[in-house]
């Protein structure tokens, strides 16, 4: 946690107390139950409508693509330009082309939505009852961020680690992956015979712990940009939306939705990519003696 949320979590016990984390519940608030488990949620809508916008939003600045682009057009591409930047030396060239667009869609869907919660009446308007007193408590909010709802994140989790895989095997294949997870990486030429078998066994405990390592990515994927999220909420709502940690969130949203997506990016490079510097520096010493 960093030291500006330490400090704000602080500042939100002086001045409001304990109680001010009991205003806004984990569960999203249902709209509509259909009943069996089934409903449409405050947070299943923002996310739908959030989508809507940003859909619009993309074809309203790319408009018709041309050669000399327009202004909107040059900032959009500037913008994928940067992110293509930042995450093509982590993935790899062979499987940037096709992650890519998984990567850019997950890191430009998690900020806006996680900004979404900044917007007003986000979270402040909807259904609750008046108890004897004359004071409204609120039970349930019209719009609710998406990403402040734990089974949001998980789902997100959930792409990316399909995407994971799907990537993996498509550009790395059964092989690779089992000599990542499992093989031997000391170099036998310069390994004592008897110190070989013995690492065989070390690097196949090893991949078991990487294994179970990998199994729980979406959990802690999700956990941490639900936690986040669903604490500037409370940050928010405990201060009465005091405008300089509008500021701080909209930070956080950001840090978020990169640490999300470089991780995914990461995850990805460690096996498409950790053997094409080799590749590169193999054919850079054959030109060489060419």
């Amino acid at each position: 946690m960093s030291r500006v949320r330490i400090l704000a979590i602080t500042a939100l016990f002086l001045c409001t107390g304990l109680s001010a984390f009991a205003s806004v519940t984990p569960a999203a608030g249902k709209l509509i139950d259909f009943g069996n488990g089934w409903a449409i949620t405050n947070s299943m809508a923002t996310g739908w409508l959030v989508s809507l916008v940003i859909a619009l939003v993309i074809v309203w600045i790319i408009g018709k693509p041309s050669i000399l682009p327009t202004k909107r057009q040059a900032v959009f591409e500037s913008v994928l330009e940067a992110l293509r930047d930042l995450f093509e030396p982590i993935v790899g060239k062979k499987a940037f082309p096709a992650a890519f667009p998984l990567l850019v869609t997950l890191f430009l869907f998690i900020l806006i939505q996680n900004w979404s919660g900044l917007l007003p009446g986000v979270g402040t308007v909807g259904m609750g009852h008046t108890d004897a007193e004359g004071h409204f408590h609120m039970t349930s909010p019209f719009i609710r961020p998406f990403t402040a709802d734990f089974n949001s994140t998980i789902a997100l989790a959930l792409i990316s680690f399909g995407g994971w895989l799907i990537l993996i095997f498509k550009f790395a294949g059964p092989k690779v992956i089992l000599w990542d997870l499992f093989g031997n990486k000391a170099d036998k030429a310069e390994t004592p015979g008897w110190l070989y078998p013995i690492l065989s066994i070390v690097f196949l405990v090893v991949g078991l712990i990487e294994v179970f390592s990998i199994s729980i990515r979406p959990f802690t994927l999700s956990v941490r940009l639900f936690g986040n999220v669903f604490g500037g909420e409370n940050l928010l709502h405990g201060t009465g939306f005091i405008f300089v940690f509008y500021f701080m969130e909209m930070l956080v949203g950001l840090i978020q939705a990169t640490v999300f997506t470089l991780l995914s990016a990461v995850y990805i490079g460690l096996i498409t990519n950790h053997d094409e510097g080799h590749h590169d520096d193999d054919h850079a010493h054959a030109e060489s003696h060419h």
